[in-house]
């Protein structure tokens, strides 16, 4: 009978918590769907009170205005957020008929329909009964960005938010039975942050006007938990747990507060609950409370392991008033010297940058399935970070980076420059505060929010003294992540890390005098004297910035509010070129280049001690500030063709293989010396380790290998394996080698290419009947028509207008040249034909590679508009996508009864110290002395010569010999 009693109080008991929970969880009406919709261009609604008034028109939320097709078109006048630094578009001659009709701009995504200003939107909403006397809120999850309420014609408040839910208490207004909600959206640039934040700038996210995520009225207790905050304590094995409690006024609880963590991985057992009585007669109140998590799962990017904590507050009645569950992950952020560390570990963040870029939708999407995919795409490619430039991202971003392992670092939406500025104690400043305050309360809790910083690279003189006791006001409220001042810069005595562009191959405004421009290919250098004169842990800032040419075939999967217009038009000019059936090889070898810069970049890093990480921008294309196509992928996370996830991982992982070269170009009379390196940083040492090195030829034949040794492998960088020499001598043609390295057993394995050449060839013994000249003189001509074969050397005598303005260099792009107003190098990098006789001497790739490095250095660009649009370049820079250009460093073609061909590298000068020009020039010869020298095209001598200064040398030094 005992045994009976107790089953039917046990099943009492759990229908009772079962009804509790399920009253506390149904007590949500949602508010999707179709609402009116009323425009107020002229910003009348609030003078004529048009929250009394019906609406016409219908859309259907959540969704944005574009989504449903409201708005205006685009035109010359769409008073667009964000600077247009370029203005060539509203001036230029070649683009006058996409100024026209319906336009199309080259700058960034073209939004179907624009709009700017208040928009009004309507519905009625039937509230249950037994809702009277309850605490009612109105959540509006992500908005764009002032908003007003007005509840059957009261003013319920409004909220100026950008990075967290609007949330209004409607308790007063509504009333059992039918209500009509009416929410005023204001879009306009509402304060001075900075026109280009990504928050609001149509560069990337679009200034969009709409309530998109969860639109919904919840219903509750008067008396309620308003805000539950958990602080891991790993050194006891514990949490901090703070419940902000809110009651009417003139009331007195007592109660009590119940506690109780689970851990989230499958088959897991909750922890026991923990009661706290509590007792307040204040509206508001704080309570603290300590809860033991014995044998805690900690949270890092190779565990994941994530808890629930629910927090009921309960009357003394035994009544469910309110509860809340939030997530929480057991791990501390610290620093240790220049690292930084997680649960006491060294961590090496490889991180991209999220510029809100949203080419379906024109704003952040709010569901899991969306961001899965961007932060599994991001850890293919061996990144374990992702920092959000001038914005906050929604709920759902937070919640998979806690389920994969992501370090996310937060910004207020601020990019307080170009017309801003922070420290001036205005509205700006107090921004700032409450932006970072609600992101907290908002998002602090999930263990992937590891790091946060007011914003990107601010203005302002004062900004040192604003933004130090920026980060000393966070350091002591919330120490469950890292503060530093911005992204970019300063780099204050208060940052608990700092963010700095000096760590990188190339600086803004060094155009071809960069690292990876100006000196001769290695992989030696890194930033240990930056590091060294460091404060605290130093993470690069926005490293890469490597462009390729558009990827045409992206276009079809513009199917949502944004149409790439900019595209369209790079497009129509590249075949107006003649030149539209190279888009692709255009976007292969660009692309080959980029991974190569990348890789440097990226490996610069990993050989700094005391490296902190860092930045990318970016792993995926930016689509505005002129159009910055910076990404192995494309905007929308999607893989562009010409590298691979398992490529990027053998040289950006937590575990990667390093090889100092001092040189990669060599001849065979001298020594390949290779110092192997590895920087781990992986979830624990690593013991008695192989590390097997090969020498592969082009066909992937291993001609040398052998083996090292490494004991221990600690959790750091620069740790050295050993050295591999490899005498030259052996290799007697010249050709391009690879040196492969793997950790034995594992995929860890990362390769270098590297070029032999003879020692000692004589470009000149190969010149045979060519005659090499230096201008087209008469008598150069008349012998080209009576039948010679002529190397014309036209470097340094390029005409202005005719390709001398073109700054090439060997890198890609930097950015994109729009942006920057022509920030060189203006090409992005070459194609050519391997396989074409004139590098049968000189084994090349059809991009560009590290051989190359010198020759582009020593190069003028050659414009050939002007000829026959069927003739191709032997050796073609590839043009920016704003000119499309036909390049050329060499072509060829008949002169009469003549063969010539045109190079404008320097293969004259030094040739002693430059084996590459050496040997190029040497198998340009062969070429011509062969019999498959026969140019395709006829040219005239006139045609030619309108590309060069007039020059009274008639052919070279060394032929006078």
């Amino acid at each position: 009978m005992q045994k009976k009693w107790l089953g039917i109080c046990l099943f009492a008991l759990a229908i009772g918590f079962a009804f509790s929970n399920r009253a506390i969880g149904q007590n949500k009406l949602s508010l999707a769907g179709e609402w009116q919709l009323r425009l107020d261009p002229n910003d009348l609604g609030l003078r004529q009170h048009w929250w009394q008034m019906e609406y016409t028109d219908r859309v259907t939320l959540p969704g944005s205005l574009a989504e449903n097709g409201k708005g205006n078109d685009i035109t010359l006048q769409t008073p667009w957020t964000g600077d247009v630094f370029d203005s060539t578009y509203f001036v230029s001659e070649r683009y006058q008929k996409y100024r026209q009709g319906d336009v199309k701009i080259p700058f960034w995504l073209k939004p179907v329909k624009y709009y700017t200003g208040p928009a009004w939107y309507k519905r009625q909403i039937d509230i249950p009964a037994d809702w009277a006397k309850k605490q009612i809120t109105l959540n509006l999850e992500r908005c764009h960005w002032e908003t007003m309420v007005y509840v059957n014609g009261q003013f319920c408040g409004t909220r100026n938010s950008l990075v967290a839910p609007h949330q209004f208490d409607l308790s007063k207004a509504l009333r059992p039975g039918r209500n009509t909600i009416v929410v005023r959206v204001d879009n306009r640039y509402k304060m001075h942050i900075g026109p280009n934040s990504h928050s609001v700038a149509d560069h990337t996210q679009t200034n969009w006007n709409g309530l998109v995520g969860d639109l919904s009225l919840t219903a509750g207790s008067t008396t309620y938990l308003d805000d539950v905050q958990v602080y891991p304590k790993l050194a006891t094995k514990t949490i901090a747990v703070t419940l902000d409690l809110h009651q009417p006024r003139r009331q007195t609880f007592r109660g009590k507060i119940i506690l109780q963590a689970k851990p989230v991985q499958p088959n897991a057992t909750a922890l026991p609950n923990q009661e706290q009585p509590v007792n307040f007669s204040t509206e508001e109140t704080t309570v603290t409370a300590t809860y033991a998590i014995p044998n805690p799962q900690l949270w890092d990017e190779f565990t994941p392991n994530r808890y629930e904590l629910r927090a009921q507050l309960v009357s003394e009645q035994g009544e469910v008033l309110s509860e809340k569950t939030v997530p929480f992950g057991m791990r501390e952020m610290g620093t240790s010297g220049t690292r930084l560390t997680i649960n006491g570990r060294p961590i090496f963040l490889r991180g991209d940058v999220d510029c809100a870029a949203f080419p379906l939708t024109g704003y952040p999407p709010t569901t899991e399935p969306y961001w899965e995919k961007i932060m599994k795409t991001a850890k293919a490619y061996g990144l374990n970070h992702l920092r959000f430039h001038s914005w906050c991202p929604p709920e759902a971003a937070f919640d998979v980076a806690d389920r994969l392992g992501m370090y996310l670092y937060v910004e207020s939406p601020l990019w307080a420059n170009q017309s801003s500025a922070v420290g001036t104690g205005g509205v700006i400043d107090d921004f700032i505060y409450r932006e970072s305050e609600r992101i907290l309360k908002a998002y602090g809790n999930h263990p992937s929010f590891c790091m946060m910083s007011y914003g990107n690279e601010p203005g302002g003189a004062f900004q040192s003294d604003f933004l130090g006791r920026w980060v000393e006001h966070f350091k002591q409220k919330d120490g469950r992540r890292l503060y530093t001042s911005g992204a970019g810069w300063p780099m204050l005595p208060e940052n608990q890390f700092h963010i700095h562009s000096d760590a990188r191959i190339q600086q803004w405004g060094q155009g071809v005098n960069s690292i990876i421009n100006a000196k001769p290919p290695q992989t030696g250098y890194d930033w240990r004297e930056i590091i060294q004169k460091a404060s605290a842990p130093y993470i690069s800032h926005e490293i890469g910035q490597w462009c390729v040419y558009p990827n045409f075939g992206e276009m079809a999967k513009y199917k949502g509010v944004l149409k790439p217009t900019n595209f369209e038009i790079f497009k129509e000019t590249l075949e107006e070129a003649g030149m539209g059936d190279q888009a692709e090889a255009f976007l292969h070898s660009s692309g080959r280049l980029q991974t190569l810069c990348y890789k440097a970049d990226i490996e610069a890093a990993l050989r700094t001690p005391g490296f902190a990480g860092f930045q990318l921008l970016g792993l995926h294309d930016f689509p505005g500030q002129g159009t910055a196509l910076v990404g192995a992928l494309d905007v929308f996370w999607e893989s562009k063709g010409y590298t691979t996830p398992e490529e990027y991982r053998t040289f950006c992982n937590n575990t990667v293989l390093l090889a100092r070269l001092d040189k990669l170009v060599y001849e065979n009379n001298e020594t390949l010396q290779a110092a192997l390196e590895i920087a781990h940083f992986g979830p624990q040492e690593l013991t008695n380790q192989t590390v097997i090195w090969q020498v592969l030829d082009a066909s992937g034949k291993v001609k040398r290998s052998g083996t090292l040794q490494k004991d221990r492998v600690a959790i750091d960088n620069g740790q050295t394996v050993g050295t591999v020499h490899l005498p030259l001598a052996g290799f007697k043609k010249p050709e391009m080698l690879t040196l492969k390295v793997a950790l034995k057993g594992t995929d860890v394995t990362n390769t270098w290419n590297f070029w032999v050449y003879p020692t000692g060839v004589n470009p000149d013994a190969a010149r045979g009947k060519v005659i090499v000249a230096h201008s087209l003189t008469d008598d150069v001509v008349n012998q080209l028509q009576n039948g010679a074969n002529v190397l014309l050397l036209s470097y340094g005598h390029v005409r202005k207008g005719k390709g001398a303005e073109v700054e090439i260099g060997f890198s890609s792009v930097f950015w994109n040249t729009s942006w920057t107003k022509g920030q060189a190098p203006h090409t992005l990098g070459l194609l050519c034909d391997p396989a074409h006789p004139l590098f049968a001497a000189f084994p090349t790739e059809a991009s560009s590679n590290y051989q190359w490095q010198d020759l582009v250095s020593h190069s003028q660009t050659v414009i050939l508009n002007d000829f026959p649009k069927t003739l191709r370049p032997l050796i073609q820079p590839i043009d920016t996508w704003f000119e499309n250009r036909r390049l050329s460093l060499a072509f060829e073609g008949r002169v009469g009864k003549g063969n010539l061909l045109v190079c404008s590298i320097d293969l004259d000068n030094n040739l002693a110290q430059r084996s590459a020009a050496r040997q190029l020039k040497y198998s340009l010869l062969n070429y011509m002395n062969s019999s498959r020298f026969k140019p395709g095209h006829e040219l005239s001598a006139d045609q030619i010569s309108q590309l060069f200064q007039q020059e009274t040398t008639l052919i070279s030094p060394a032929q006078k010999k």
